[in-house]
């Protein structure tokens, strides 16, 4: 898999900065959509940003969904391991798998968290706003190295409040270090959400 299998943009970090986000967009999105949201969070850190690979009907997403709410799990694994493969690549840039830190909207989110449902070794700390399950049929790697923070929404009509729970509860058994925080608003994300994600990430 090489560098050209994911439309991307990549901005090395500034003043001795050695963070770089890995940027995900939720659907719709392209590879400039969490650019600002990222600098919102650390203006000095580098910047991976990919456009996922399939079409819905001209919306932009990281893997196939049968039905809204409902994820294809086999277009998901698939997808996961491109873009496992696509990292791997990625250290062209001269980058460390440790200085990566996801920050990954919705499905963004969702293919993040399923790279971490199969994979141990490629991100360990990151922020999944909004995520979903993404498969009930994996056994989970050990988590322990991984810090992750969740952003959810009480009236989320998408990820449902359940959903989350569960989510947070298979990634604590896996051994993950896990901080969520529950937003008054829907799928959408908020200022405090934000803000939130920021303490969380200055205290990695």
């Amino acid at each position: 898999m090489s560098l050209e299998s994911f439309i991307h943009v990549y901005n090395e970090p500034l003043m001795g900065n050695t963070t770089v986000f890995l940027l995900l967009h939720g659907t719709g999105g392209d590879e400039h959509d969490m650019i600002q949201l990222a600098k919102m969070i650390d203006p000095q850190a580098g910047i991976l940003s990919l456009r996922g690979n399939i079409n819905e009907n001209g919306m932009n997403r990281f893997f196939e969904r049968k039905a809204m709410g409902i994820l294809d799990e086999v277009s998901l694994k698939k997808e996961t391991d491109k873009l496992f493969e696509f990292l791997n690549a990625a250290a062209h840039y001269g980058f460390k798998t440790k200085q990566l830190v996801v920050l990954g909207y919705s499905n963004g989110a969702n293919i993040a968290s399923s790279l971490l449902f199969h994979y141990n070794d490629v991100l360990y700390q990151g922020m999944l706003l909004h995520p979903m399950v993404p498969t009930r049929n994996t056994e989970l790697p050990d988590l322990s190295n991984q810090r992750l923070f969740i952003g959810a929404g009480e009236n989320d009509p998408l990820c449902l409040p359940e959903e989350t729970k569960e989510l947070e509860q298979i990634f604590i058994e896996a051994g993950a270090s896990i901080t969520t925080y529950w937003g008054k608003d829907g799928h959408n994300l908020s200022k405090s959400e934000i803000d939130a994600a920021a303490i969380w990430y200055e205290n990695l």
